[in-house]
């Protein structure tokens, strides 16, 4: 989610429907993706190793057990120091820093599917997957107002310092890359890896609301999609996810693979966290509702 410069609304997070392409964030959206075709026509073994390492860190690590299942739903605890880790990974995937990512996300699950939600596929699938982005309101740097929907972050100044800033981490390691690998390495390990991270990420917006299977009878769309979940680290699971929110696990059934499950429970063995809120599956219920 690149920076957006629209006027923006000092009272409310709104949501409108397209009114006029937002130009940079489309300009920048587009030299990544530029980038991104690019870098396949210089191909070599270590590039695509460094770009995966860093999409798991990207997405894996930020998204997934940072954004997401930390900051925003608060699933488990872990040291403060590793709070803020998690969170500067997350910016490295260019969807913005971590009081715009949780303020958009809780406001999805307070209206999600219904007027209000920032990114429906009801509202059409091009736009839940990143028409709200390109033509959407340029909240990204408006800390003010995103400390209204994440209070709970907004008392760290390293969490508002970093949302003002979340574009200086990638800044710096593309910059690193740069200067180790050179212009190939930089274009694998940033304009390729956040491409194919963004999609990713927008899929969980847009497909897991249209394609799947629905265990619970949540007031959305939401479904169950497992090559969305392969490609996000168990994000996929989104019927679960919204049947039970704060629950850290989103894969609930055996066959549901969740990489950031299995992540968070070996960061529990060796002690860096702790009170692991976990949804628990009716396996009856579930075979009876499988086999009909």
């Amino acid at each position: 989610m690149v920076a957006m410069e629209s006027p923006v609304n000092d009272d409310v997070l709104t949501f409108p429907r397209p009114k006029g392409l937002n130009w940079i964030t489309t300009v920048v959206l587009v030299l990544f993706h530029i980038g991104a075709i690019a870098a396949l026509f210089m191909f070599s073994w270590p590039r695509l190793l460094v770009s995966a390492f860093l999409y798991w860190v990207a997405i894996g690590l930020g998204i997934s057990m940072g954004y997401h299942r930390l900051h925003t739903h608060r699933g488990y605890k872990c040291p403060v120091w590793l709070e803020y880790f998690f969170a500067v990974c997350g910016t490295l995937s260019l969807e913005g820093g971590p009081l715009f990512w949780v303020a958009v996300h809780r406001i999805h699950h307070q209206k999600s599917d219904h007027a209000g939600d920032p990114h429906s596929p009801r509202d059409g699938m091009f736009w839940s997957h990143m028409g709200w982005i390109m033509f959407g309101e340029g909240n990204h740097n408006n800390t003010k107002l995103m400390s209204k929907y994440a209070p709970d972050l907004a008392k760290h100044r390293f969490y508002r310092e970093l949302n003002n800033w979340h574009w200086v981490p990638l800044v710096i390691l593309g910059l690193i890359l740069l200067a180790v690998g050179g212009f190939p390495m930089m274009l694998w390990g940033v304009c390729l890896r956040v491409v194919v991270g963004l999609h990713s990420t927008w899929l969980v917006n847009s497909a897991t609301h249209l394609w799947g299977a629905r265990r619970f009878a949540t007031r959305d769309d939401s479904r169950n999609n497992w090559w969305v979940a392969l490609l996000t680290f168990g994000e996929g699971w989104h019927n679960n996810h919204h049947a039970h929110p704060t629950s850290i696990r989103h894969g609930l059934a055996w066959y549901e693979i969740d990489h950031s499950w299995i992540l968070v429970n070996i960061l529990k063995r060796i002690g860096l966290v702790s009170d692991l809120k976990v949804a628990k599956l009716d396996t009856r219920i579930v075979a009876e509702r499988e086999a009909a």
